[in-house]
């Protein structure tokens, strides 16, 4: 265990929390949902934190490069269910996302035999994309932002399906 890897896990553990906000006064409160998407945008931004420390202090793990994707697919599973459970997100978006973030994962742990396989450049812009896709769902935004916002979320989708695509392509010939 080192501050990186103990970073994920805090990580992880703060999502209760950020669903606690999510879903408080039904969701619907104007200052839960700055305080959701604070929380939300912090719990993310570890995510670069505990990356930098790793690489910068030479303590990068085979449990760290495991443990990271999973928490980035914890944090985005967590706001795309309760924003779908809250109406704001379409189920089918949550759905697909979720397929591939999981299906990834299930692959990951098929193919450890060889290695753990770290994410790559496209996974680490797919999470930045996903993140704010989604951060952009939980802000209360004017409806005159929801197009730019959806279409960026569409954009999101496709981007999500072909690194996902890519990362088995790129594992295979490993």
């Amino acid at each position: 265990m080192n501050l990186p890897n103990s970073i994920t896990i805090l990580r992880i553990l703060l999502l209760p929390l950020c669903a606690y906000a999510l879903f408080k006064n039904g969701g619907d409160d104007y200052t839960w949902r700055i305080i959701a998407w604070w929380l939300f945008f912090t719990v993310g931004m570890t995510d670069m934190l505990d990356g930098k420390l790793a690489r910068s202090r030479n303590s990068v793990t085979e449990f760290g490069k495991l443990l990271d994707p999973i928490a980035d697919k914890a944090l985005i599973g967590t706001a795309l269910v309760g924003l779908s459970i809250l109406g704001r997100m379409p189920w089918w978006i949550t759905g697909l996302i979720l397929f591939r973030e999981i299906g990834i994962t299930i692959y990951r742990f098929a193919v450890i035999k060889n290695g753990v396989i770290p994410a790559n450049r496209g996974g680490k812009i797919k999470a930045a994309c996903q993140g704010f896709g989604v951060g952009f769902y939980v802000m209360p935004l004017s409806p005159t932002f929801f197009t730019a916002r959806d279409i960026f979320m569409y954009a999101t989708i496709i981007l999500t399906l072909v690194t996902g695509a890519m990362y088995i392509v790129e594992s295979r010939r490993k």
